[in-house]
C-alpha cells in the first residue's frame, strides 16, 4: 500500500466522512486494511497514493487540485515525524506519531483541512496511549 505522509494522520482518524462515495468506499476499504490486527507494510511516497487514486480533487492522476497545500501537510509531516520515502509498519510509524504529536503540531500541519473541524483528528492523534 501507498500513502503520502500526511495521510498517515488522515487514516488514524478517519471516521466515514468523505468527498463522494466513491472516496468512502476506497478509504473504507483502506483504512480496514490498515487497523487490522497485522502488521501492514506501507511505502511512504511524496506523490500520489492510493487514497489520492479515488479523490475528486485529482487534475489527473499524479496531480492534486490543492497540491500547493497537500504538499505543505506531507513537507510538516516529514519534518516533525523524521518520515522518508521508504517502506514502513503502519502500526509502528503511527505509534510513534501519535507519541509524538501534540495539539499545537496538528493545528501546524492540518489547521486548513477542511475535515479538521469536523474529524476526530484531535481525539485520536493527541490521545498518548
Amino acid at each position: 500500500m501507498r500513502l503520502r505522509p500526511h495521510h498517515l494522520l488522515c487514516t488514524q482518524s478517519y471516521s466515514g466522512k468523505g468527498y463522494d462515495n466513491a472516496f468512502v468506499e476506497n478509504m473504507n476499504r483502506i483504512t480496514a486494511a490498515l487497523r487490522k490486527n497485522v502488521l501492514v507494510p506501507v511505502e511512504i511516497v511524496f506523490s500520489a497514493d492510493d487514497l489520492c487514486s479515488c479523490c475528486p480533487n485529482m487534475i489527473d492522476k499524479s496531480l492534486c487540485k490543492d497540491n500547493k497545500k497537500v504538499t505543505s501537510y506531507d513537507k510538516k509531516v516529514t519534518e516533525y515525524f523524521h518520515i522518508e520515502e521508504k517502506t514502513y509498519i503502519y502500526q509502528d510509524i503511527t505509534r510513534e506519531i501519535r507519541k509524538k504529536m501534540t495539539p499545537e503540531i496538528l493545528e501546524d500541519i492540518c489547521g486548513d483541512c477542511e475535515w479538521y473541524p469536523v474529524s476526530a483528528c484531535k481525539t485520536v492523534l493527541c490521545k498518548k496511549n
